[in-house]
């Protein structure tokens, strides 16, 4: 009960409902409320609940709300008008952001709405180590900041260079602008002190955007709630006094809550471990918790990078509204919705058109419409599920309505369950360890179905699972937090003295915002965190600090649980600390149900569909007739006022006495799930999804786990699966020059070792054996079963930093032969039987003429590689034991087959005709295309390509096929399977001895980067869709003997048909992140002076070529540059009356290079490389 005699309200204001929950002072009795969301429904519940009219005055209460006001806000960027105060030469910087395009395949470029509206750029800056090295005019500043204020924008971001190490500047500017009248000042150093200017710009300019929102919506709440104390739930799961409540920390407000309640109802249930899954009308979101909250500090929304501490929320794009539909080749459930309006077809909007899983569950007997307030029709999806089983049927699939729609509804769960098994298994729990706790809509009417198919034996419902987001801000702390970012130091004996007075310090910066809020000390707790990494890599991993704990065995044990492997000799660095303050409240206790002693009353008996088949006379019954302690065997239906829970044949129900239910599976079938080895159109989707997300989970470990940069930050790697023929199942597109690269490297490996034992690696980068360019090595390892068979590969390919060769970073501009680019591997073993041949490795790597720099550098990489190709070995062992070896291998090839059909459709929407294009490198070698394109079939000819070139502009088969399936990817303009299969209805012709087919021995570091690119603008260019893009990836080495960096610079997209170009992004066959310009700084000997828009450098036309980027660096110190680029000689083309884009410049202090150049470079010098824009489309109107 309230000690202080008020009631209490616990309130989740979400997109599209409200629901309040309010708590009696003197019963303690919980009256519950739901009701249509808008600004003042928190008010309105609160007068409901009381029983007041609207006018009626509220009296003092304690209030505690989660809300989307902000979520809100930024999607549709509703926020308050800002302008950003940035470090002179980066005005463009957030727009730029990490230069990677959103979604790789889609030619029409969307970049995100920027929150700021201008920018005022101020020679201010700190170095990496935190020393001042310019400081702004204030009076220059002042009339510049007075001047945005008298147009009108009310909040400033102010946002520089290494502020987290010197704060200073940014507080000095954050006076003038509160002195000429700024209303809400945010400085990056105080919305996030940690290292990463992008990240932390982008959470300052949030914070700038939605403060003031919040703050003006809190002022009109309290103004209605005189006396009362309103706290308000952050992403982080703590609330949070109104008057400190911030933008960045809005973002997950709401679901925040729901973690909050069922961590701690199942702490009194005495479950351990716990899945929370809350599946709404447009998605599902899941969490998990073990006895602490896990959370992650930072994220994308809206396009936006915010660095807060949040809890760690998956969510997959499968609700109650996600759309069903059949392609004639595959079922599919989502990403699309049907969303509120208009809805499922059972709603009977007029507009509605598409099923839904809301329609697939009433038509199985999963949803029952008893409780829905109005009622609900049937007989639209009856239609358009016979409208399917038509189109099955042209296709000779013979299917019943009922089997279309559990197809569906199986699709939705595997989606489901796989977005659990990535906040569990993915990180390295085992599921069947766990809980399902539901809440949510419509969770109810799947959990079963889930929890078998994970193996999960329990399923928890609580009394108050449609609204237990409010219920959690009931139960939630009051929480402060803070961090220090810690320069990268060494975990060595004098840590603990260097973090103590850091510690000490945040955690009295946190008492005393607790102690104002009316905290007694004796209340208030204090959790202590670190951020530990190996040093030179880039993911941390957050350690509680306890005492005595051994930081090493404790990061060593974690990271062994996450990725798989421990690299001993290692350093470890701590990064940043983090202190978390909680001010502990006391919690409401668990509503409690009469004792009866009569059986559970039976409603009604209905059909559901349950296991796969119908069962008649399935006995419902109402939840407020349930009796705690009586056992209900499944097939049941229980009907709750927001929701149906279907109890499926083999799990039983018990409800205690707090009207908690929990439903345990008592045959526990989910070990296996034998499916026909026939191709089916529902399985054909399950089969392809699992297969992408183990391509996609061997992609995360390795970005996790490698040292170099360029895998890391730049992304510049992919993982696939094949099959025992080495034919590509799936292809995770990371970047688009590898997709179907790496076949011919994997059967060259095959080839060369045809009887590999099990616990075998192989690398690879040699070109003849299906390499792209040296820097790109690739690892493969057989998947053998128990009996050592090989039925799989697996294969990882990433970019090293440097692998020998003439220059750092191994992308020499005027190499001649393979050797001076750097160490080749031919198809090599490097792990035998389990072992790590690591003195071989590196051998090899410090041999031969232009050997590795730094060779453990490049063996830390293989590792990352090898773990997680032995991440994508262990899940496809599972897949096996779980579906049969005979139903996998059966799949590999049914997905091939169905992306050679997604092709050929694609062709056959494309006008038969022959196409012709050709375009030329800077040196005046042609890339010739001839298209032919004859009902479903395609012939690609590159009759009229230059011979071979004496340099290194030569581009290996592989890479060129690369550019033809990206093509083809992204004129179907819709997701094919990336595999195999999609090469097949396609003819590709490569004339042998040419610039696209070198011989053997032939230099080829600038033909994966760059005539690459020309491939693809010639082919789009063939078929008027795009005019050209930048056409080069602007390689930027530096170095000496002792390191190598490399990076790749984004620039104008071309036009096309209904849309400009888009400006400073990378284009077609990479898709590189550039790394943060602090991070830059604070690794290499370099200054970063201009980051910017390379403005008006986009070819005119009635749609504009996209701006190429500026980027000048100073060097610290003496050191060799290279510049490897094209477009410096010949312009972007533009296309049906369209101009040209700029070509680029590459200057040295100054004075214009040509497009490849390396050179000597001194302590102070300057490179400064202006990348080309993109071509017009069309006449531009007079």
């Amino acid at each position: 009960m309230s000690t202080d005699g008020r009631w209490e309200f616990w309130i989740d204001r979400g997109g599209t409902f409200t629901d309040c929950l309010g708590r009696d002072p003197r019963s303690g009795d919980v009256r519950v409320v739901k009701l249509l969301s808008s600004d003042r429904a928190p008010l309105h519940g609160i007068r409901r609940i009381l029983g007041l009219a609207d006018a009626d005055p509220i009296p003092a209460c304690d209030v505690r709300m989660g809300t989307t006001i902000a979520t809100n806000a930024l999607l549709e960027r509703r926020g308050a008008p800002c302008a950003l105060v940035i470090t002179q030469g980066f005005r463009d910087l957030l727009e730029i952001g990490t230069q990677a395009r959103p979604r790789i395949f889609e030619l029409e470029i969307r970049k995100p709405e920027l929150l700021y509206q201008e920018v005022l750029e101020v020679a201010a800056r700190a170095d990496a180590e935190g020393r001042v090295i310019e400081r702004p005019e204030p009076d220059r500043v002042r009339r510049e900041l007075r001047a945005l204020r008298e147009r009108g924008l009310s909040s400033v971001a102010v946002v520089l260079l290494h502020a987290y190490r010197a704060g200073e500047l940014e507080r000095e500017l954050g006076e003038i602008a509160r002195e000429v009248g700024f209303e809400h000042v945010a400085l990056s150093h105080e919305v996030a002190a940690e290292i990463g200017i992008v990240a932390r710009g982008d959470t300052t300019c949030v914070d700038a955007y939605l403060t003031p929102l919040i703050r003006d919506y809190v002022r009109t709440l309290l103004a209605e709630l005189p006396g009362s104390t309103l706290r308000i739930m952050q992403s982080s799961g703590g609330l949070t006094d109104a008057a400190r409540f911030r933008g960045p920390y809005a973002i997950l407000s709401g679901p925040a809550g729901g973690v909050v309640a069922y961590a701690h109802v199942a702490g009194q249930m005495g479950l351990a471990r716990t899945i929370g899954f809350d599946m709404g009308g447009t998605s599902t979101d899941v969490s998990r918790f073990d006895g602490t909250f896990e959370r992650v500090y930072e994220t994308e929304t809206a396009g936006v990078r915010i660095r807060a501490p949040m809890m760690s929320i998956h969510t997959v794009a499968a609700g109650g509204g996600s759309l069903c539909q059949y392609d004639g080749h595959r079922f599919s459930v989502g990403p699309r919705s049907a969303g509120a309006v208009p809805g499922p077809l059972c709603y009977g909007h007029p507009e509605a058109r598409d099923l839904t899983i809301t329609d697939i569950n009433l038509i199985l007997g999963r949803l029952l419409p008893d409780r829905f307030p109005f009622e609900l029709e049937r007989a639209r999806i009856e239609q358009a599920l016979e409208e399917l089983v038509a189109g099955l049927r042209s296709r000779s699939f013979v299917r019943t309505p009922e089997q279309v729609a559990a197809g569906f509804f199986e699709i939705a769960n595997a989606n489901m369950a796989e977005a659990i098994r990535q906040v569990s298994v993915a990180r390295g729990y085992d599921v069947r360890d766990y809980a399902l706790f539901v809440f949510g809509g419509a969770g109810g009417q799947h959990a079963c179905a889930l929890a078998r198919r994970l193996g999960i034996q329990r399923v928890v419902f609580h009394p108050y699972s449609g609204v237990l987001s409010a219920y959690g801000m009931g139960l939630a702390d009051v929480s402060w937090d803070g961090e220090r970012d810690l320069g990268r130091r060494r975990l060595e004996p004098g840590l603990d003295a260097a973090l103590e007075p850091i510690f000490s310090e945040l955690e009295a910066r946190g008492r005393r915002v607790l102690a104002n809020e009316g905290f007694p000390d004796e209340r208030i707790e204090c959790l202590y965190r670190l951020d530990l990494r190996y040093r030179g890599t880039e993911t941390a991993l957050t350690l509680d600090e306890r005492a005595g704990q051994d930081r090493r065995r404790a990061f060593e044990s974690l990271h062994q649980l996450r990725f798989g492997y421990v690299r001993a000799a290692h350093e470890i660095e701590a990064v940043v600390a983090r202190v978390e303050v909680l001010g502990r409240q006391p919690t409401p206790g668990e509503p409690r149900i009469d004792a009866r002693e009569t059986a559970p009353t039976v409603s009604r008996t209905t059909r559901l569909w349950t296991n796969g088949r119908f069962v008649s006379d399935v006995p419902v019954y109402q939840r407020e007739e349930l009796v705690p302690g009586a056992p209900i065997l499944g097939p049941a239906l229980i009907l709750e006022a927001t929701g149906t829970i279907a109890v499926d044949e083999g799990f039983e129900l018990v409800m205690d006495a707090h009207g908690r239910i929990l439903i345990e599976d008592r045959e526990g079938r989910a070990a296996h799930d034998r499916v026909s080895a026939e191709v089916d159109p529902v399985q054909l989707e399950i089969f392809n999804n699992l297969f992408m997300s183990i391509a996609e989970q061997m992609g995360t470990v390795l970005r996790r786990t490698a040292l170099s940069t360029n895998i890391r930050e730049r992304l510049d790697f992919s993982c696939a699966v094949f099959d025992r023929h080495a034919g590509l199942v799936a292809n995770a597109p990371h970047i688009p020059v590898h997709l179907g690269a790496m076949g011919e490297t994997v059967r060259a490996v095959r080839d060369a070792f045809p009887d590999p034992q099990p616990g075998d690696v192989f690398v690879s980068n040699d070109p003849a054996a299906g390499g792209s360019h040296l820097p790109d090595v690739t690892v493969v390892t057989p998947v053998h079963d128990a009996r050592g068979e090989i039925h799989f590969y697996c294969a990882s390919r990433g970019h090293h930093a440097d692998i020998g060769g003439s220059t750092p970073g191994s992308m020499p501009p005027f190499s001649r032969s393979l050797e001076e680019e750097g160490v080749v591997f031919p198809p090599t073993r490097i792990v035998r039987a389990g072992t790590l041949e690591e003195a071989g490795i590196l051998a090899t790597l410090s041999g031969g003429p232009y050997p590795a720099r730094n060779p453990r550098d490049n063996l830390a990489d293989l590792e990352a590689q090898i773990a997680a190709n032995h991440t994508g070995e262990r899940l496809l062992q599972e897949m096996v034991e779980r579906y049969g070896l005979d139903t996998v291998l059966a799949y590999m090839q049914h997905v091939q087959d169905n992306a050679a059909a997604k092709v050929a459709d694609a062709i056959a929407k494309l006008p038969d005709g022959e196409y012709h294009f050709e375009d030329a490198l800077d040196d005046g070698t042609p890339i010739c295309v001839a298209l032919q394109i004859i009902g479903n079939r395609m012939r690609i000819d590159f009759a009229g390509t230059g011979s071979e070139v004496e340099g290194n502009l030569n581009a290996p088969r592989a890479v060129t096929m690369a550019a033809v399936i990206y093509v083809l990817r992204s004129l179907v303009g819709e997701a094919i399977p990336l595999n195999s299969g999609c090469l097949r209805p396609v003819e590709i012709h490569i004339p042998e001895a040419s610039v696209l087919a070198p011989s053997p021995g032939r230099a080829v570091a600038g033909g994966n980067v760059e005539t690459s690119q020309r491939i693809v603008d010639v082919l789009l260019g063939a078929v008027a869709r795009l005019a050209g893009c930048q056409g080069t990836m602007n390689n930027f080495t530096f170095g000496d003997e002792s390191f190598g960096y490399y990076e790749t610079i984004g620039g104008g997209a071309g036009a096309g048909e209904g849309f400009d170009g888009a400006s400073g992004v990378h284009t077609h066959m990479t898709n590189t992140r550039i790394t943060d310009p602090e991070v830059l700084e604070s690794r290499f000997p370099v200054r970063l002076r201009e980051f910017s828009l390379r403005r008006g450098s986009g070819g005119a036309g009635r749609w504009r070529g996209g701006d190429g980027l500026v980027r000048e660096l100073e060097f610290l110190r003496p050191m060799r540059v290279s510049i490897l680029s094209e477009r410096r000689v010949r312009a972007p083309f533009g296309l049906l009356g369209g101009g040209a884009g700029a070509r680029g410049r590459n200057l040295h202090n100054g004075r214009e290079l040509g497009g490849k150049v390396s050179v000597e470079v001194k302590q102070g010098d300057r490179i400064r490389i202006e990348t080309p824009g993109g071509g017009g489309f069309g006449t531009a109107s007079p």
